[in-house]
């Protein structure tokens, strides 16, 4: 099984609220895996395909401002509904970057744990190549693969964000549960947040206020469904100074009520998983369903400086 011991290597995991089949079939087929593969905004088109050992997988990654690259992965063990090891990151031109092995393991009914290890011939090696990938917001791949496996198994739209915090997990659970360090980094970058009421328990709610001190103010209203030890649910909407309900101040499209569901998950004694899932609550227009995936890549940018933020400040309250 994969490991996250060894200093040349990137370890990277995920749970997925779907069957084994549903993922591996996912990875492996070239038409569905042309709708979630790569970072935000990426596409790639495979030109050929032979999915077994000594086989190939040839296609053209497609970056948001036009770059092409060209990959070729040479694959090295494939067993079905298990594990895939393969050369990742080269071509005719260039040898690979590393080996990735994934393993696939069915958990309960219904969900898979993904565990995939890329090894780097160095320590140093790895550490430039995970600091690409956070550069680049390449593990948002693997978010697109939850959004992807969500829509295959319930039809519905969703918004999937992760991240690993240097946090133990009672610390992190502060920082989503007291009000106090909540305001300090939820707010989008360059926005600072005041909670005017604030109660954080199941059957609660909050109303809050955020500005840029340019001009721009936003007030909202969030309502507790759960609080757990791991696992943290609420609504969220828009709402005016009164906390009167309202519509998003620059997107009238966007959805009136928002469903957050935040997991916390211990990776270590000092390492916490924090995954966030966005979905819409209640009814919507297909125009404000339109406007919400859509918005998927602004949503990680979002998310993305709200996560930075939050990383600056464990440093202050550790």
């Amino acid at each position: 099984m994969a490991t996250k011991n060894k200093p040349n290597e990137i370890y990277i995991n995920r749970i997925y609220d779907a069957p084994v089949k549903l993922v591996w079939d996912a990875w492996t087929d070239p038409k569905k895996v042309a709708l979630w593969w790569g970072p935000r905004g990426f596409t790639i088109t495979t030109h050929s395909k032979d999915l077994k050992p000594g086989g190939h997988w040839a296609y053209t990654m497609h970056g948001p401002d036009g770059t092409n690259w060209e990959n070729k992965t040479i694959y090295h063990e494939v067993e079905k509904y298990s594990r895939l090891v393969y050369d990742h990151g080269g071509n005719d031109d260039r040898p690979p970057l590393f080996r990735v092995t994934v393993d696939f393991t069915e958990i309960g009914k219904n969900k898979t744990k993904m565990e995939m290890t890329m090894a780097l011939a160095t320590a140093e090696a790895a550490a430039e190549t995970k600091k690409f990938i956070k550069q680049a917001s390449g593990n948002s791949t693997w978010d697109r693969l939850a959004e992807y496996l969500e829509k295959e198994a319930s039809g519905k739209e969703n918004f999937v964000i992760n991240r690993v915090f240097e946090a133990p997990i009672n610390l992190m659970r502060e920082m989503w549960t007291n009000p106090k360090h909540f305001s300090q980094w939820l707010a989008p970058t360059g926005f600072k947040m005041e909670f005017l009421r604030s109660d954080i328990k199941p059957g609660a709610s909050t109303f809050y206020f955020m500005t840029n001190g340019q001009g721009v103010d936003m007030y909202g209203t969030a309502k507790y469904l759960e609080v757990s030890a791991d696992r943290i649910v609420y609504t969220q909407q828009f709402a005016d100074k009164d906390e009167n309900i309202s519509r998003h101040p620059m997107a009238p499209t966007w959805p009136e009520t928002m469903l957050t569901t935040v997991q916390l998950a211990e990776e270590s004694p000092t390492e916490t998983r924090v995954t966030v899932t966005w979905e819409i609550f209640g009814e919507a227009t297909p125009a404000e369903i339109a406007t919400f995936v859509k918005e998927r890549a602004g949503m990680t940018q979002g998310w993305t400086g709200s996560f930075d933020k939050l990383e600056e400040y464990l440093l202050k309250v550790k």
